[in-house]
């Protein structure tokens, strides 16, 4: 350790210590939680009960449960009340099955101002487990910044004032490793560490960075839990970093009931891998980076704001770009034993610009989100650009999505006479302008100039906009990219009815990971029927939601697939994986189950979380509304540019369009998918269980044995 590092240790007082017995795990639980109150340093030990095992699993249904008995009505994103729970799950943190290394975080949201969770990748939420706990629970706020460090070899638990880190997280992670885990590198596998940096003080979208250390590379790196700013409840908070330290990692640390049932299942799954995965995604030699250039080509890649779906400069940024510069090669993963291995890296790529120009660093990716937001979402096709973008949007813990989707709302509002120079304190905010955009992110790190009104998310820009510009509302909420307060993922969703429905009800607001159809209605036609999208609409963000009540990666259930999958009865579930992770859940757990109890597990926990959002003053229909610009072409610039396309769908509703105004034809068509959304809400929510105005029935509530009297009483308030 180097003297500098012993120097910001030495400088670390201690505010509170706890000791603990640590038990090994027991069949995918230590049947306890960590809980953190940092306005009076109280570190405590909360038992978990059958029932919460057995009504919420695990991961995003015990950060749930908690956040729900820890908060009030009225409690708010930066009140010390609000909760970050952090948990894995039961199957969280296996060895013999790829895609088992996630953590589920869950906190009220700054953007939202409801419940948000995200999945990450890294070594955090299995480490946590196996040093003794199923979650942790951190209120309360600090009073300066803090480190708290769980140390599961020795079952010690300090909270530290730590004055002297830095905050970014590059510089900070690397100090942290050498700090809790010495000069042996081995040594510093067994840290993992959560920090945020400074662009999530200044910010509404800050994310948090989750740990691993890559031994080839000999150095830190990060995964992020991007979505809802709960990087900026982090640091609002005054947390500097969570660090938490396992050496002991072996194939039965999560104490399976059943090891050879678990190994026999997982064998198989990383045969398929090895064998299929380079004639199907090439996941693991090119990461999700691969969906550039399919999205270009499908007409589904975001292109200035949302406008277009396909640029001719998309190969610019397509996977032959990143392949050329990914390095290490494969394995590549971001948990032991993935052999998915999709989290590539470019080494050694110097800065350009920043605080940091000059500076070789590693840029985690880009995955595809990244390079579509950050590049073509804002018209920028300079791959450069992008790296240096996803490093400063890490290190400063932005979330790409967010960021991506928010300049390019205000590059167009530029580009169409909304803000001018005067609003951007002199910044050319044109689609296209990188030098302007990489100029905004480091505004963001410093907390100051027109960076820190974007970094407030489209939704409160526009109402800057409209309060301080006189902006055109009804505009702005048209072309204003964000749902529920969230900005959209990168999919363009304009021509898939299921894709739209899928942003607009997923419960945090527009994020793929609950219900991604954009293939399976646009591409595939595999959903025709109003009943069809419904029925997708129902079993897909359900059986999406278990994966993150587990602590596992979906791309192993749906990104490699079985050869003779197609030949199923039904193939887009991928039936033999499903068995599979049946069988996963059952060697783990010793709970023999089938899969219609995994979707019973995602059912009880995802009408759960809908309730959650009512208690908040959220989640009825009106909250379930998307602009249109997701659902169509709002000017008539965006209707000539795909003019045949449109055309052609107003011919088939009977409209003379030789005799109609490109502004007719736009408001007709607007009228119609606007009908059809209205329509699909209302079957879904019949399939669901729900009212029509979005709310579960009691009888929903019973059937799921979630009839609780306090949930109960918040649905018939709101009409279930």
């Amino acid at each position: 350790m180097s003297h500098h590092i012993e120097e910001m240790k030495a400088a670390h007082r201690l505010l509170a210590e706890f000791t603990y017995e640590r038990y090994p795990v027991q069949r995918g639980y230590t049947n306890r939680t960590l809980y953190i109150n940092l306005s009076d340093s109280t570190i405590a030990s909360k038992p978990v009960s059958e029932e919460m095992k057995e009504k919420f699993t695990g991961g995003k249904g015990f950060g749930l449960w908690l956040l729900w008995h820890g908060i009030r009505d009225t409690t708010k994103w930066n009140d010390p009340e609000n909760e970050i729970i952090i948990s894995a799950g039961p199957i969280g943190g296996i060895t013999t099955y790829p895609g088992t290394g996630k953590s589920l975080v869950v906190s009220l949201s700054p953007l939202t101002d409801s419940v948000m969770d995200c999945n990450v990748g890294g070594y955090f939420g299995p480490y946590l487990k196996f040093a003794g706990w199923d979650a942790l629970e951190i209120q309360g706020k600090a009073e300066k910044d803090v480190i708290i460090f769980i140390d599961g070899d020795t079952g010690r638990i300090t909270i530290e004032e730590a004055p002297l880190e830095p905050v970014d997280t590059h510089l900070l992670t690397d100090i942290l490793v050498q700090m809790y885990g010495g000069d042996d590198h081995h040594a510093r596998r067994a840290i993992s560490t959560v920090t945020a940096g400074s662009g999530a003080e200044h910010t509404r979208f800050g994310c948090l960075n989750f740990s691993w250390y890559d031994l080839r590379r000999r150095a830190a790196r990060v995964k992020q839990a991007g979505r809802g700013g709960i990087g900026t409840v982090f640091r609002d908070k005054r947390i500097k970093a969570l660090v938490v330290k396992f050496s002991d990692l072996k194939a039965d640390s999560n104490g399976p009931a059943d090891l050879a049932r678990l190994q026999r299942v997982g064998t198989k799954m990383h045969k398929e891998i090895h064998d299929y995965d380079d004639q199907q995604c090439g996941m693991r030699r090119h990461g999700t980076a691969y969906l550039v250039g399919i999205m270009n080509d499908y007409d589904l890649l975001p292109v200035h704001n949302f406008r277009y779906g396909s640029h001719p400069d998309g190969h610019k940024i397509d996977v032959r770009v990143w392949d050329a510069r990914f390095t290490q090669g494969v394995p590549d993963g971001c948990w032991y034993g993935c052999t998915l291995s999709c989290s590539h890296a470019v080494d050694g790529f110097t800065l350009r610009t920043g605080p940091y120009k000059g500076q070789k660093v590693i840029v985690d990716g880009p995955e595809y989100e990244n390079a579509a937001g950050l590049g073509a979402n804002c018209g920028i096709f300079d791959p450069d650009y992008i790296l240096e973008a996803n490093f400063y949007c890490d290190t400063y813990a932005l979330d790409t999505i967010s960021i991506g989707t928010s300049i390019a709302f205000a590059m167009e509002c530029y580009e169409m006479g909304i803000i001018d120079k005067r609003a951007t304190g002199g910044l050319d905010l044109r689609f296209g302008n990188a030098e302007a955009a990489i100029e905004v992110i480091h505004q963001m790190g410093r907390g100051e100039g027109f960076g820190t009104i974007i970094g407030q998310g489209v939704r409160r820009m526009k109402k800057i906009f409209v309060e301080q510009y006189g902006a055109d509302p009804k505009i702005l909420q048209d072309i204003g990219m964000e749902a529920k307060g969230l900005e959209f993922s990168q999919y363009m969703p304009k021509e898939s009815l299921a894709q739209q429905a899928g942003y607009g009800m997923a419960s945090k607001g527009p994020q793929h990971d609950e219900a991604w159809l954009i293939f399976m209605d646009m591409v595939n036609n595999q959903i025709p029927t109003m009943e069809d999208k419904a029925e997708a609409l129902h079993y897909f963000p359900i059986w999406r939601t278990w994966f993150g009540l587990c602590g596992l990666c979906k791309l192993p259930w749906n990104d490699i697939v079985p050869p003779d999958n197609a030949l199923t009865d039904e193939p887009t579930k991928i039936p033999e994986h499903v068995r599979n992770y049946v069988e996963i859940f059952s060697a783990v757990t010793g709970r023999q189950v089938t899969s219609e109890d995994l979707l019973l597990m995602s059912e009880r926990v995802y009408n759960f979380q809908r309730v959650f959002n009512l208690r908040m003053g959220f989640g009825t229909r009106e909250h379930d509304k998307i602009p249109y610009r997701a659902q169509g072409p709002v000017t008539v610039e965006e209707y000539e540019s795909r003019a045949e396309r449109y055309d052609k769908q107003l011919k088939a509703l009977g409209y003379d369009v030789e005799k109609m105004s490109t502004p007719e034809k736009v408001a007709a068509l607007r009228a119609y998918r606007e009908k059809q959304y209205e329509e699909l809400m209302d079957a879904v929510y019949a399939r669901r269980g729900w009212t029509r105005n979005g709310v579960p029935k009691v009888e929903t509530l019973q059937r799921l044995g979630i009839d609780y009297p306090d949930v109960v009483e918040i649905v018939r308030r709101a009409g279930g």
